[in-house]
C-alpha cells in the first residue's frame, strides 16, 4: 500500500532521505523555506557524523511521505551535491520614525530550522 504524500512543511529533522535508485543517503538536517507564504527552497541532508550537510534544492525532491523524503537524484548525483551553506536572514526595512520596539522585532528569518519547528 502506497503512503500518502505530505506537504513540505511537515518535514522534520531526522527523516530519511532516499534517492531515485532506492539508496538511503542520510537524513534531513534542516529544511529551508518560508512557511508563511508556502515557499519551499530545499533541504540540507546529513550522511555521516563528520560529513558536512549537502544542499538539495526543492526541485530535486520527488515526493514527501511521513518519515521519508524521496529525491529525483541518483546516489551518484547526491554525492556530487554542494555543501549546505546557511542562508542569510531576511530583513524588513522600517521607516525612521519606527519605534525601538518595532525595530527590535523586525528581522524574521526566512528559513525554517529544527529549532523553530519544535
Amino acid at each position: 500500500m502506497a503512503e500518502d504524500p505530505v506537504a513540505w512543511t511537515m518535514i522534520e529533522p531526522g527523516w530519511n532521505v532516499v534517492t531515485s535508485d532506492g539508496t538511503d543517503v542520510g537524513h534531513v538536517d534542516e529544511v529551508t523555506g518560508d512557511s508563511t507564504i508556502d515557499i519551499f527552497n530545499g533541504l540540507a541532508i546529513a550522511s555521516g557524523l563528520f560529513g558536512k550537510p549537502r544542499y538539495v534544492p526543492a526541485e530535486k525532491v520527488a515526493r514527501i511521505v511521513p518519515g521519508r523524503v524521496e529525491l529525483v537524484l541518483t546516489s551518484d548525483e547526491v554525492r556530487r551535491l554542494g555543501e549546505y551553506e546557511e542562508p542569510p536572514e531576511s530583513a524588513t526595512i522600517l521607516p525612521e520614525r519606527a519605534s525601538a520596539l518595532e525595530r527590535k522585532g523586525s528581522t524574521p528569518s526566512a528559513r525554517r530550522s529544527s529549532a523553530s519547528s519544535s
